[in-house]
């Protein structure tokens, strides 16, 4: 079954709403098999997604786009991918290591620093390995894996994280959750250890330490202290989804719907709303190199946070277009991805776009 703009109330409908009607409904075998095509005026294509890969800054969106700066975000370079699959998210852990994931339970693989990209593991692979980690005593999760290969790489990806060069974790649309312990050379599923009985979507996950964050739809939010062995589900203060994470400290920021972000303590008992947002959802946050958050919104906002828990400011009222992601550049200034395309902030808030 394809995602598609039916409810506000998923990360996956607001990341399907920036995309052309054609991009959306793709077919998947196809996008699987296709490499992304040479994109035209590149930077203003719509991108969901940015990382730093030392002092590069790579982009991911739409049709397996994957974008390169070497001059912090002042232009940007075509990379080579081979699918045109939406990519949703992207991780690096140094200057030449990086994944990215997206739309039909797509993983590539860079060494290279994000020039060159391999796919690891796409929609159907994924299936077989949920259907490989079920017990014969879980008649549920034998009938989720059942629908999973029944269904086709037709599933998206929506976050990937990796701790070092071998271990990551990827969630994405109706509970999928995988992770890797050989640098993405094979993947296990771990849906069977996440307390998720109704299948909500799992927007954002986070590594820190030992402990595992996730969020996602309808309030979801579990932690794991154990490296990912003994999740367990967080009431939160607010019910709406989330669709964001970021490290602080020991902890994390989650931010999501109407505007609705808080600063979670180490252990996942305290929350502190962070004040100063419009109702609008959240669409990205990030951790500054001097100690603020950055915030987006799909309202084209840029809004700052002094330090974890502390009220919004707002930097930028930014274009109309929403915006899906925010990083900071070596030189300190704000790099921003959405359905506009990428851009470069100063840090006065004033823009300019960048160059193919």
């Amino acid at each position: 079954m394809n995602l598609n703009v039916s409810s506000l109330y998923s990360k996956a409908a607001l990341l399907t709403a920036l995309l052309p009607a054609s991009v959306a409904a793709a077919p998947e075998a196809t996008v699987l098999a296709r490499p992304a095509l040479k994109a035209e005026r590149l930077h203003s294509r719509t991108f969901l997604a940015l990382a730093s890969a030392g002092q590069r800054l790579v982009a991911v969106g739409e049709r397996g786009l994957v974008a390169l700066s070497d001059d912090g975000g002042t232009s940007w370079r075509q990379a080579v991918t081979p699918v045109s699959t939406t990519l949703t998210s992207i991780s690096f852990v140094d200057a030449r290591l990086g994944w990215a994931a997206g739309h039909a339970g797509t993983i590539l693989h860079t060494a290279d620093g994000g020039a060159t990209w391999a796919l690891q593991v796409d929609g159907r692979g994924i299936a077989r390995q949920v259907q490989a980690s079920v017990s014969d005593q879980d008649a549920r999760m034998a009938a989720v894996a059942a629908q999973l290969v029944a269904d086709g790489p037709d599933k998206p990806f929506l976050d990937i994280q990796f701790s070092d060069a071998r271990h990551g974790v990827a969630v994405g649309a109706y509970g999928l959750a995988v992770t890797t312990a050989d640098g993405g050379r094979s993947w296990q599923s771990f849906m069977h250890q996440v307390p998720n009985p109704k299948g909500l979507h799992l927007y954002a996950v986070r590594m820190v330490g030992d402990t595992v964050w996730l969020a996602g739809e309808q309030g979801y939010f579990a932690r794991s202290a154990g490296a990912g062995q003994d999740f367990r589900r967080i009431e939160t203060p607010y019910r709406g989804s989330y669709f964001a994470l970021a490290p602080s400290g020991n902890g994390v920021v989650v931010a999501g719907l109407k505007g609705n972000a808080f600063q979670v303590s180490q252990d996942g008992t305290s929350f502190t709303r962070i004040e100063g947002a419009p109702p609008v959802s959240f669409s990205g946050v990030t951790r500054l190199r001097d100690g603020r958050f950055a915030f987006t919104n799909q309202a084209g906002q840029v809004l700052l946070a002094p330090h974890a828990g502390a009220p919004l400011a707002m930097l930028s009222a930014g274009p109309r277009a929403p915006l899906s992601a925010v990083t900071e550049s070596a030189d300190g200034r704000l790099v921003l991805a959405g359905a506009a395309g990428l851009e470069r902030m100063a840090p006065d808030g004033a823009k300019s776009g960048g160059r193919p």
